[in-house]
């Protein structure tokens, strides 16, 4: 089986990913903060991965699993040495300084990227026939930074899996929270597609020792024909994830969608048939039942809330990118408006107290 040279941009699910990619012997390089690096190229990363069936965890420490990691700043990298690149930042970090010139330089080279980020990269997007992408810009914190990246050469990954920073933990640990499947989507080129195949089947082989047991491990990686299985996580979003931002504050994802079963099975339906009307096919979307019943083990605010109550300028707008996706179809949803306007408001007021 062929050994990939592996770019992944961020180091927090890139870690995730990187621990299922490590077990086929492939070479990855995380960009991330210096502290991080600095961790990561000292003692490597750990990820802690909940098991069905067992009380126990286990620990995944990249020192001793197959593949090898080192970890840099986004300075002085050149993406023409890699295979593939991850996108694995939340969208909007690809507009700080340093990351938006690798992110360009990697466009340019025309390498495949394949994203993990819950918002979709604008020349994915473009992959969607039929809408004015220009008229979607507003969704993202600076479109311009995906210019030079093809849309031919990109694809998403759908970030099921749900995972955090262990409060007492280091930069170098992660802890996952829900080990779902990450569920990737064909590339336009076979050739790059053949390489998800590939690493697909790395992570399906694998196998975990514990106590002298050669255990299947959970968090796959997937891929599909359909371009439409990665915005499954549209309908998860807008129902429970940008609803656990309220305007007193936020809440969890369990009592986003719990609290009023009936609004959070109207919004995620929305989005769903939307989804239907842009070209997917039901079966490949999750219906609201398997997610409602998901997101009772979901115990934390969204990322999206926690950066909102943090302060943050700016965070990932698929709530906004979605609406505007409906009302070029004509369509709007009352909910959706009014959590949209609402994450308008408190972003705001951030940027207004930041100023």
């Amino acid at each position: 089986m062929p050994v990939y040279n592996i770019l992944l941009m961020g180091a927090s699910y890139g870690s995730l990913l990187a621990s299922k990619l490590l077990f086929g012997g492939h070479s990855i390089h995380l960009v991330c903060l210096p502290a991080e690096a600095q961790l990561i190229n000292a003692e490597g990363f750990k990820v802690t991965l909940p098991l069905r069936g067992r009380k126990e965890p286990v620990l995944l420490e990249s020192r001793k699993l197959p593949g090898k990691v080192t970890a840099g700043p986004a300075t002085g990298i050149d993406p023409s040495k890699f295979d593939l690149v991850g996108l694995c930042m939340q969208e909007p970090q690809y507009r700080s300084d340093g990351v938006r010139q690798l992110l360009d330089a990697v466009g340019r080279s025309g390498k495949p990227c394949m994203s993990i980020m819950n918002m979709p990269p604008l020349p994915y997007i473009k992959r969607i026939p039929g809408l004015d992408y220009k008229a979607l810009e507003a969704a993202y914190t600076d479109p311009r930074v995906w210019d030079s990246v093809s849309p031919h050469k990109i694809t998403l990954n759908s970030p099921d899996p749900q995972a955090i920073r262990p409060p007492d933990g280091k930069a170098n640990e992660l802890l996952v929270t829900l080990p779902t499947n990450f569920k990737c989507a064909k590339f336009e080129d076979d050739r790059d597609t053949q390489i998800i195949r590939t690493l697909e089947s790395d992570v399906d082989r694998a196998r975990f020792n514990v106590s002298g047991d050669e255990i299947e491990l959970p968090v796959k990686l997937k891929a599909y024909d359909s371009i439409w299985v990665p915005l499954a996580k549209w309908s998860m979003l807008l129902a429970g994830n940008y609803r656990c931002i309220t305007r007193d504050g936020m809440r969890t994802a369990q009592e986003a969608v719990h609290s009023d079963i009936e609004a959070s099975r109207s919004v995620y339906n929305f989005v769903f048939d939307l989804c239907v009307k842009l070209g997917a096919d039901p079966s490949d979307l999750v219906p609201f039942e398997k997610y409602a019943a998901a997101a009772q083990s979901l115990s934390r605010p969204a990322s999206a809330a926690r950066a909102l109550q943090n302060g943050a300028p700016n965070i990932e707008r698929a709530d906004k990118l979605v609406q505007l996706i409906a009302l070029q179809k004509g369509l709007r949803h009352p909910a959706i408006d009014a959590q949209v306007a609402l994450v308008d408001e408190r972003l705001a007021a951030n940027r207004k107290a930041a100023a």
